[in-house]
């Protein structure tokens, strides 16, 4: 890798880093292709990336961004999953996890806020950002829902009375 092909690395990973909810910090211990290439798909689908970056050029990416505390955590063959939504690079992460001891979390962030791996399994266990909204549209609709059916529920009430007025003369 030349100085020019460096330097685009520190550019990409400093926008993925600026650009970021949320960062995790894993370490490769082995994975195949395969796995390597599901893990990725994995990761895509959830709108997340993940990059294998050489340590000393994603220490120089995290300089000036909320990242700067994950210094320490570059260290060996290690990778980096990053979204925007906070939640789903942790989560992408820890589902194939479970799926194979040949990757470890070595831990993240969120913001400012360094996580250790257990900070980072809280972190997927909590609803993403989609979640949330469909949650509080949810709680938003349900109150207009009432008032619709508490508004319409007496006209019923005396559609059913004369209906029955109407049976009991014919």
């Amino acid at each position: 890798m030349d100085r020019s092909q460096k330097a685009e690395s520190v550019a990409f990973l400093n926008e993925v880093f600026s650009g970021a909810g949320a960062v995790v910090i894993t370490r490769n211990l082995g994975m195949t292709v395969a796995q390597s290439s599901a893990l990725r798909n994995k990761i895509r689908e959830a709108g997340a990336t993940y990059k294998v970056a050489k340590n000393s050029l994603a220490k120089l990416a995290i300089a000036g961004t909320d990242y700067e505390g994950l210094g320490d955590l570059f260290t060996g063959p290690t990778a980096i999953a990053a979204s925007a939504d906070p939640v789903a690079a942790a989560k992408a992460v820890i589902e194939f996890a479970k799926t194979t001891d040949k990757i470890e979390i070595v831990g993240g962030a969120m913001g400012s806020q360094v996580l250790n791996a257990d900070g980072v399994k809280a972190l997927a266990s909590m609803p993403s950002l989609d979640e949330l909204r469909g949650t509080l549209i949810g709680l938003i609709q349900a109150p207009a829902t009432k008032i619709a059916q508490l508004t319409t529920a007496p006209a019923a009430k005396l559609a059913r009375v004369f209906g029955a007025y109407a049976k009991e003369a014919a």
